[in-house]
Parts: C-alpha cells; structure tokens; sequence
C-alpha cells in the first residue's frame, strides 16, 4: 500500500541496521516440509476473507481475488477502472509467532486509473486487524506491511520493504514514524517468482528475507501514526504493542499472483519429553504439549 519512500528518502537506505537478539532463529532448526501450514491451498479461498474498499465483508467483486490453474491471482478484467478499490485477502486464523512465506510475480499491465506509487507494487500484511474489524470504507488494515516491489526500469526498487499502515516501529533505539522503509534487497525485474520469507516474534523483532538472505529487521511493532482512512477510532489504541494478529494479502491496482502461501508456526511444546515437541519453536505454549 501507498508509495514506496525508498525513491523518496535514500539516506534511510543505509540507516537501516539489522537488528541483532538472543533469540533462536529457526532457518538455523530444520523442521521438515510437513511442518510448515499450507494458507493457500491451491485449489480455492477456503479459510480466507475478502475485503474491498467499499464493499462489505466477502463482496469479491469481479473476482478480484481468485485461484487459477493452481495459482492465487489478484486480477482486474472485470474493472474498466481502478477508483482506489485497494483489498485485502485474510487469512482466518491469528498467529503470533511463526514464519510466514509466499512466492510471488507481478504479472501484466497495471489497471488504469491505478496510483502511480502502486505500479509492480502490492503486499504482505501482519499483525493484521481482523477483516472484520475493518469498516465498509476503510482502504486499508492497520498492520504491518512487507512491501512488495518489482521494478520498472527506473531507478533502485528494493522489495520486502516496511510500510506502516496506522503503526510504528522501532529500530535501534528509535521509534520511526517514517511510512516506509526500504530494505536492502536487490531490484526484482519481469514476472520471475520470488520468495519471501517474514519471522515474526510476537512484538519483539520481525525479520524480512529475500531468497534466504536478511533485508531487514525492526522491532516492537505498534500501533501509532495516519495513512489509513475510514477506520474505526475504537480499533486503534495508540501506542499498543502488537503482539499477534492476522495476514492478508493486497489488491492494489498491479496484477500479481502468488504460488505458495506457507507459514512455520514457531510457538508450541518446548518440553523435550513431550510427543509433539519441536527444537524449531522459539515460544513455549506447555498447555499444548501432549505426553502420552
């Protein structure tokens, strides 16, 4: 959502230090490929809620989210025009700490009457409110956002970027209240599929990566600041730490198709005793473990 501010603010390209915490990473664990949730299941939007500037809860106008041939598409041949008709797909259940990944291409033209700032440009939202939650005009969730980029040829376009929709963050010992951040990813050209990965610790430290590779951390995810519009006053407690929440992917006025949906659950039994322990979880949940 909204413009990418990498163009906009080049200094805080290099201001950006990854954060370093004594926490376990879990790309250092090795859970097995069963381990990880298929969100998308390649076959339709079950578990998944639709919500469109404008329209209520689950009104797919057009199709706008649908799945072909095996693929998650954000597609607008039933628009003649894009007239800020941002969505959300949300997944139904809340996670707090866990990898999400998807993979990803920008695919077509952009509609017309899309912003400019949202060419090749569409997103991963957590800590997400709940669908829901969001009122009839609202355009977008207050959350957090992995930015997702493609470029056009002109210029450094980084993706997995932050962008805070109705948050803030902290990095180092400041709280940004700068809308968008870049990461220090390379520029990500035509429809080749990408993979994004995002490790989120409760309100403690998020992590993007690109391909396996660390483009950026912040921490304490929280709500604060503007951007969003239509939202509901009582929603949004400022300064509240967000600690879990909700994810959803954006329907911006670009075409865009994604692949693969996972996510990693890192909190669970940390008992080594136990039949379902995990040595990649990071939170201990000791009422989840089962002992015989």
């Amino acid at each position: 959502m909204t413009y990418s501010h990498a163009r906009r603010h080049p200094a805080l390209f290099f201001g950006v230090v990854l954060l370093s915490m004594s926490v376990t990473n879990c790309q250092n664990q090795t859970p097995d490929a069963s381990d990880w949730i298929q969100l998308f299941n390649g076959q339709d939007l079950l578990d998944w809620d639709v919500k469109l500037t404008g329209r209520e809860l689950n009104d797919n106008f057009g199709d706008t989210f649908r799945v072909e041939d095996g693929v998650l598409k954000v597609a607008y041949d039933a628009y003649d025009e894009f007239r800020d008709d941002f969505g959300v797909l949300v997944y139904k259940e809340e996670f707090s700490y866990y990898v999400i990944a998807v993979e990803y291409r920008f695919t077509g033209e952009q509609l017309n009457g899309g912003p400019d700032w949202a060419l090749r440009n569409s997103g991963i939202m957590i800590h997400s409110q709940p669908a829901e939650s969001m009122t009839k005009d609202q355009d977008f969730p207050i959350s957090i956002e992995v930015q997702l980029l493609g470029g056009t040829g002109e210029g450094d376009r980084p993706t997995a970027n932050l962008c805070t929709p109705g948050t803030h963050v902290v990095m180092g010992d400041s709280l940004v209240t700068t809308h968008c951040i870049p990461s220090m990813s390379k520029t990500y050209y035509g429809e080749a599929w990408i993979r994004v990965e995002v490790e989120v610790l409760g309100d403690s430290l998020i992590t993007h990566r690109i391909e396996g590779e660390d483009v950026l951390s912040y921490r304490l995810p929280q709500i604060g600041g503007g951007v969003v519009n239509h939202y509901n006053p009582d929603f949004k407690e400022e300064g509240r730490l967000l600690s879990s929440g909700f994810i959803s992917l954006q329907s911006e006025s670009h075409p865009i198709e994604f692949r693969k949906v996972e996510l990693l659950n890192l909190a669970g039994c940390t008992d080594p005793s136990a039949r379902n322990f995990a040595s990649y979880y990071v939170h201990s949940l000791p009422g989840d473990c089962i002992y015989r």
